[in-house]
């Protein structure tokens, strides 16, 4: 049974048992004085004055009692606090030569990145993820909350200076590639978003559904940006809707940075109320034998037993 107000030490209160016995004897134990026979003079009553010997013989005894308390760790039940949940989001991104293509000001590849690297600046307290793919996957950035590594990727990995196992799009291989990523993590939400202009020959034949339901199981939302002046393969939009997700379109880089606040928007941060936790509590007891020690200070210039 927990302890209305909990300490730290609980075996050490045992020791209280030393303080009630001396008040025990303060109050009920000794004689209060004797007296003394003065010319037949009847003495009279002292009640009062004798409940206030006991309070001021009282106060060292009290003071006790209260030290004893302070090193048993006094403790407070702390209010609940909301707790961040961690998002994992992997960031799979093409990197096939068709990414070389115009879009705005530059290619589809360093649109992509850019965005990809504002959507980190309002997306904070999360675990991010970068995985490159083609033909082949590659994980360039592991899951965490430190960004940097991505603000330095996109010279590193632009299409065409990469070797020709990266040429084609296998959309079906890197996503179970992420899904292997985000499933390591047992904390967290888990998401992907996968950014790609081609349509991918692995994920025919039923293979989307297969895919799309092992990711859903896992927990996994996919959201996609297909960066393209088509439409968007019936196999990603098949993949996205069954585990929750969305796929966009994005015409200009305009629009590609509207679609990244969507996905934040889409996927909000989620809070969890915590349990309350036991915090120390020392100050009213530390106030309380402090007002102790000066009513004891000042009982001592007036009030205090002697038996003569």
């Amino acid at each position: 049974m927990e302890l209305l107000f909990p300490f730290r030490n609980p075996t050490v209160l045992f020791f209280l048992l030393i303080p009630a016995l001396l008040l025990l004897w303060v109050w009920t134990g000794r004689g209060k004085g004797f007296s003394l026979p003065l010319d037949h003079l009847r003495a009279r009553g002292g009640r009062w004055i004798s409940v206030l010997l006991g309070v001021a013989e009282s106060l060292p005894v009290l003071q006790l009692a209260v030290v004893i308390m302070i090193l048993a760790g006094p403790q407070r039940w702390d209010e609940p606090k909301s707790k961040h949940v961690l998002t994992n989001i992997e960031f799979c991104v093409d990197v096939s030569g068709s990414m070389t293509a115009q879009f705005g000001d530059g290619n589809r590849y360093d649109a992509s990145m850019a965005a990809i690297n504002d959507f980190l600046d309002y997306r904070t307290g999360d675990a991010f993820g970068l995985t490159f793919f083609g033909n082949s996957v590659l994980h360039w950035v592991p899951l965490t909350t430190d960004i940097s590594a991505f603000r330095c990727a996109p010279p590193f990995m632009r299409p065409g200076h990469l070797p020709y196992w990266f040429g084609g799009t296998e959309i079906g291989k890197a996503l179970l590639a992420c899904r292997k990523v985000l499933t390591s993590r047992e904390e967290g939400d888990r998401m992907i978003v996968l950014v790609s202009d081609g349509y991918s020959a692995d994920l025919g034949g039923g293979r989307d559904e297969e895919i799309a339901r092992d990711l859903r199981d896992d927990g996994i939302v996919v959201y996609a940006v297909h960066i393209a002046n088509s439409d968007a393969p019936d196999a990603i939009v098949n993949i996205t809707t069954a585990t929750g997700g969305e796929v966009f379109v994005p015409g200009d880089t305009d629009a590609l940075g509207r679609v990244f606040q969507a996905i934040d928007e889409m996927q909000e941060t989620r809070l969890e109320k915590t349990s309350a936790e036991a915090v120390d509590d020392y100050r009213p007891y530390v106030e309380l034998a402090l007002f102790l020690l000066l009513a004891s200070v000042l009982a001592l210039f007036g009030l205090r037993y002697t038996p003569w």
